[in-house]
C-alpha cells in the first residue's frame, strides 16, 4: 500500500504459511502465503492509485478501508478485515469491494494475470 519501502504492509508482511484470503472477486479462497502475495501483486498492477481511508485494530482484528482508482479510470472502495493469531501472524484476510461495475472490471482483468499460477475459475 505504501510507496515507502520501509513501511510495513497491513497484512502481507505477517501472513502465516497457511493463511487464507477471501474476497468479493473470488469464487473460492486463496490459500498459502505465496499464493496470496501473487494475487495481491497482480491486483496492485491494476491500481493506478490506492489511498488508505481508515485503519483500526480491535483485539485480533484490523479493519482497513481504502479507495482505489483502476488503471482504466474506474474507482472503487475496499474494506479488508485482517485476522491475526495469538502470535501476531495473519491467518485470514477478507476483502470486500464496491461498486459492482469496477469490481467486475477488476475481476475480468485479473484472470489474465493469475489464472496460470492460481488456477482457472478462481475469479468471477
Amino acid at each position: 500500500m505504501s510507496h515507502d519501502s520501509r513501511a510495513r504492509h497491513p497484512f502481507l508482511d505477517d501472513l502465516t504459511p497457511d493463511a487464507e484470503f477471501t474476497g468479493t472477486v473470488l469464487r473460492r479462497p486463496i490459500s498459502g502465503r505465496e499464493n496470496i502475495k501473487t494475487f495481491i501483486g497482480a491486483v496492485a498492477t491494476l491500481y493506478k492509485s490506492q489511498t488508505p481511508v481508515f485503519l483500526e485494530t480491535i483485539g485480533s482484528r484490523s479493519f482497513l478501508q481504502y479507495e482505489a482508482v483502476l488503471t482504466n479510470g474506474m474507482s472503487l472502495t475496499g474494506v479488508a478485515v485482517i485476522e491475526r493469531n495469538a502470535d501476531g501472524g495473519v491467518h485470514h484476510v477478507s476483502v470486500t469491494m464496491h461498486p459492482l461495475g469496477p469490481v467486475l472490471s477488476l475481476s475480468g482483468q485479473l484472470g489474465a494475470l493469475v489464472n496460470n499460477e492460481l488456477g482457472e475459475g478462481l475469479l468471477l
